[in-house]
């Protein structure tokens, strides 16, 4: 369960992280994000934590930080005064609402913060990226890099050409003008380059020092910036300056080329970044391209077209062969295939009929139906799909707090290497020394630009989200995919998760009393329950025609059965252990019956009136047929498979066996799974958990990964870190290999960020001088810089193709 909390006295980040630490101590509290900007601090806990706790955890009631329930309540937040009486489909939906006209740094300079409008970072001046983006967004974008571009290309060729026309020998320019006039030009040409159209760069540089993030923008504007005003100073000053960097004509050696060609070239890497970028955040497009714009409504036997924004819960829509489903609902009347893929990955269109559900987005084949909207706005399950993916390509994965660290340093290293390498040149150079120190050390400071280090990690991030996406396969945040790589235990309940979840009653076996008579009332106990085996048999007693009757008392036995009365006789509905509760000892005459049909895997429930065994109904549940194979293949894998379920020993020993499970413990409660996952943990295991009911809740918040199968409950979804649409186990498996498909391209683009700035940096330097006489000048530094930025976002783009 998360709930929203308004806190005051934060002022910097250290408030933030302090406060946020402080919370995360806090016993039952499993995730905490706070955010100073807004505020607020988004609790996610395992059980209910009073406010008082909460207060005491941060200082106490005399604390600088006071926290408190939210003013006002919005779809965005939710009171925590009681877990138990909140609404849990209003819980789950407050979080998935869409954040329009929200931007995000790509480097999370500042963690999750987010802004209200495009820009440049705060911090370390890169461009913002829109948290849902869109074509026009990117596209204007993209327009803006490249009409930069081409003020860029029309100024900086000239110069190129001016300076590299010098080795030409009797330069036919030098018959139009002297050097000393070219020089003049060559300013002139570079001052659009690095006033106007790159000035951009000078600005984040100075961001970077200002607030000491030093990045690659601090060592580009360093690097460019010596080069320009040493240019500009040598051209008007050339006197002060010693003979080493003067040409025999006696004008200083000039570097605005240099100036013009490296900004172009880290403009143009720039411009490729952003194409690129668009690219990864292609599946959230996509994602949003499903939601129709329009819907039919039918209102007293009239069909009338309306946005899908003005839909309300109840309403009954017509959807049309062809059209898109515009809201979650249930079929009413008609039936049709639909076709899933975009929320499943299941290429198989599904047959639907009344009283199925039906999602947003998906698209109607070909036949006609009406449905009635149960979810709509930010509920459905297509927006928080959408909300879903947004926040997960933007979290950060723990493997990048190690990149930071190493970013955190590399910059003044670099200036280090750079300041030494001038030092070197100078001392120890051939002529001209200065010269050469000059061109090298600008060389050192441009190759070791460390935006490939930067965008290594949230690239990968971005790409793998998008592709678990379209699979069928929702990942909450970066941390869920480095941890679902590293499991070796899954943990998973039975009902719903092994099995199709759809129990049928297969007989009812009365001993006492006349069979419908006590049907009707274990059905009437039922009806009061929202648990799989009640409905299945309300269901069945329906289609027998028995007489229901008013129940009171109706009390739910967490894992065990229901009890209620009827008629002031006392009914019970429930396992073995419901009887011994209630002090049922006779019940032996059944009993080896029971145990022969729960061998057979089958749910026996014992039924109870008045204090005495009448009877017994046994209720089937098809496991699923992807189920064995999932298995198998996770156990290839080294994860050992653990089925915890509150069903009988019998039953439950007949599913691990026809499934060849790792292991299997029955008759478990809520609290039996939490405790059975702590001992795992705390003898070094990572635990993936996998369920679908209220009951699996806290221990999917336990767990290192909670897996939640989309075809359960709300709750069990909120506490999962990963959600398979299908709610199908074939989806742990894709889930399995993406996550490792990800984290290995992680580490691949940052082995190419590393050992690209260890051979890079030396090369930059001159240390292949000495034996080859070859050096690396600053164009060909920025060159490389940028093809290594562009690399690592195409080997990141490479996710969108793997097979998992």
């Amino acid at each position: 369960m998360k709930h929203t909390y308004h806190i005051e006295g934060m002022t910097c980040s250290g408030c933030e992280a302090k406060v946020k630490k402080d919370l995360s101590t806090v016993e039952n509290i499993t995730d905490v994000e706070v955010s100073k900007e807004d505020k607020k601090a988004k609790i996610t806990m395992s059980k209910h934590v009073e406010l008082n706790v909460l207060q005491e955890s941060i200082g106490g009631k005399d604390s600088k930080y006071q926290i408190s329930l939210p003013n006002s309540h919005s779809k965005e937040e939710v009171t925590p005064n009681s877990c138990c009486s909140t609404d849990k489909k209003e819980q789950y939906s407050h979080q998935h609402n869409h954040q329009p006209g929200k931007y995000y740094c790509p480097m999370h300079c500042e963690g999750d913060k987010v802004y209200d409008k495009p820009g440049d970072c705060l911090v370390c001046g890169m461009d913002l990226v829109p948290m849902k983006p869109t074509d026009s967004e990117e596209d204007k974008t993209y327009e803006k890099l490249w009409h930069k571009m081409k003020i860029v290309l029309l100024f900086s060729i000239p110069v190129f050409i001016i300076s590299m026309s010098d080795m030409i020998t009797n330069n036919p320019l030098y018959n139009v003008m002297s050097l000393e006039k070219w020089n003049w030009v060559q300013f002139v040409l570079t001052i659009p380059v690095v006033f106007y159209a790159c000035w951009m760069f000078f600005e984040r540089a100075w961001k970077s020092i200002i607030n000491w993030n030093l990045n690659m923008f601090t060592l580009i504007g360093i690097g460019t910036g010596v080069a320009f005003v040493f240019s500009v100073f040598g051209m008007l000053f050339p006197h002060v300056f010693p003979e080493q960097f003067k040409t025999a004509d006696g004008t200083v050696h000039l570097y605005f080329e240099a100036t013009a060609v490296v900004l172009t070239l880290v403009l143009l890497g720039q411009l490729l970044e952003a194409k690129a970028h668009s690219r990864t955040s292609g599946a959230i497009k996509e994602l949003l391209k499903l939601a129709p714009t329009d819907a039919t409504v039918v209102i007293d036997g009239e069909e009338k077209k309306i946005s899908i924004h003005d839909i309300k819960k109840g309403d009954i829509i017509r959807v049309k062969p062809g059209e898109k489903v515009p809201v979650d609902g249930t079929i009413t009347e008609g039936n049709s295939t639909i076709d899933e893929s975009m929320i499943t990955g299941e290429p198989i269109p599904v047959d639907k009929k009344e009283e199925d559900e039906v999602k947003s987005g998906t698209i109607n084949g070909t036949k006609s139906f009406l449905m009635v909207a149960e979810k709509v706005g930010s509920e459905t399950l297509l927006s928080q799909i959408v909300q879903m993916v947004s926040d997960a390509s933007r979290s950060r994965a723990p493997i990048q707090n190690l990149v930071d660290k190493i970013a955190k340093y590399f910059v003044p290293i670099v200036v280090v290497i750079s300041v030494i390498t001038f030092i070197i040149w100078w001392q120890f150079g051939p002529n001209p020394k200065l010269v050469y120190a000059f061109v090298n050390a600008i060389a050192v400071l441009i190759i070791a630009c460390p935006c490939a280090l930067g965008l290594a990690t949230p690239m990968s991030v971005m790409v793998g989200v998008g592709k678990g996406a379209k699979s069928g396969v929702l990942i909450k945040n970066a941390e869920a995919i480095e941890k679902m790589d590293k499991i070796d235990v899954l943990i998973t309940d039975k009902t719903g998760t092994l099995t199709e979840g759809k129990p049928s009653v297969e007989k009812i076996v009365v001993k006492k009393g006349d069979e419908n008579e006590v049907l009707g009332k274990i059905a009437s106990l039922n009806q009061s329950s929202e648990h799989p085996l009640a409905t299945a048999i309300v269901t069945f007693a329906k289609s027998k025609d028995v007489t229901f009757s008013k129940v009171e008392s109706f009390e739910s036995v967490t894992g065990k059965g229901v009890k209620g009365s009827i008629n002031q006789e006392v009914i019970l509905l429930g396992n073995k252990k419901l009887l011994e509760q209630e002090e049922i000892k006779e019940f032996s005459a059944i009993e080896e019956q029971v145990i022969l049909e729960q061998k057979q895997g089958k749910t026996v429930s014992y039924i109870a009136i008045g204090k005495k065994v009448v009877g017994y109904i046994t209720i089937t549940d098809a496991i699923k047929k992807t189920s064995f194979d999932a298995i198998q293949e996770l156990r290839r894998q080294g994860v050992a498979v653990i089925m915890l379920t509150g069903d009988n020993e019998n039953t439950a020993k007949a599913v691990a066996s026809e499934l060849n499970l790792t292991d299997f413990k029955a008759s478990c409660l809520p609290q039996d799974k939490l405790e059975y996952i702590k001992k795992l943990q705390e003898q070094g295991k990572i635990v993936a958990m996998a369920g679908d009911g209220i009951n699996d809740a806290p221990a999917l918040a336990q767990a290192d990964i909670g897996i939640a199968m989309g075809t359960g409950t709300d709750v069990a979804i909120e506490s999962a870190k990963i959600t398979l649409v299908k709610g199908d186990l074939q989806g742990i498996v894709k889930a399995k290999n993406l996550s490792h498909a990800v984290m290995k391209n992680i580490k691949q683009n940052l082995f190419f960020a590393f050992i690209y700035n260890s051979i890079g940096i030396p090369i930059a330097a001159g240390v292949l001088f000495p034996v080859f006489g070859l050096l690396l000048s600053p164009m060909i530094a920025a060159l490389a810089m940028s093809f290594s930025s562009v690399s690592v976002i195409a080997n990141a783009l490479r996710l969108r193709t793997i097979k998992i």
